[in-house]
């Protein structure tokens, strides 16, 4: 992406998942903006987007943070909502193991404490390693945990897929997680 795509796609991860309001936008129940209404929202508050512009940052979003409905007249953020929104997703079965990117400096609380969603709903969980690890890259010094997904979920831990292939739960304790080592 462009750095004008760049941008952009903060803005929108900004008032899809955290703020609608600081551009007097309302989100649906389900999270869905109406397309224009957000088009109208952001010029009213200095930002020069288009719909050109949204589509291209849907289609061009390397991690698919974005969905425009069938019809094309409504967006939403995928997954990592700081404000209550219902994405219509229901639990599935996970894989054997998921993995959770984050930076060597979190990572002894992280195994005495576990994983937590802290202001989001849900703990974010990557379906492959390489994914994880770019997520770690992203806060630091890298470090990828494995979590036993499938046990979780036959312990009772409850599972969600979102529509861009991140598996959420809300919360993975220590005793599922171990320090992926790479050369298993």
């Amino acid at each position: 992406m462009n750095r004008k795509e760049v941008r952009t796609s903060k803005f929108l991860s900004y008032v899809l998942r955290h703020k609608p309001s600081a551009i007097g936008l309302t989100l649906d129940s389900e999270g869905w903006a109406d397309l224009e209404t957000l088009l109208d929202c952001a010029r009213r508050h200095g930002k020069t987007i288009d719909r050109n512009l949204i589509e291209s940052v849907v289609a061009r979003n390397d991690k698919q943070r974005f969905t425009l409905d069938r019809a094309r007249s409504r967006i939403r953020a995928n997954q990592g909502h700081s404000i209550s929104v219902d994405l219509g997703l229901a639990p599935r079965r996970p894989p054997e193991r998921l993995y959770h990117g984050t930076a060597a400096a979190f990572l002894r609380s992280i195994l005495e404490n576990g994983l937590h969603p802290r202001r989001r709903h849900h703990v974010h969980l990557s379906p492959d390693r390489e994914t994880a690890l770019a997520v770690g890259r992203r806060h630091g010094e890298p470090v990828v945990l494995r979590a036993d997904a499938r046990r979780m979920f036959d312990e009772g831990h409850r599972f969600l897929l979102s529509e861009n292939g991140v598996w959420l739960t809300e919360r993975v304790p220590p005793a599922f997680l171990t320090l992926d080592d790479p050369a298993r």
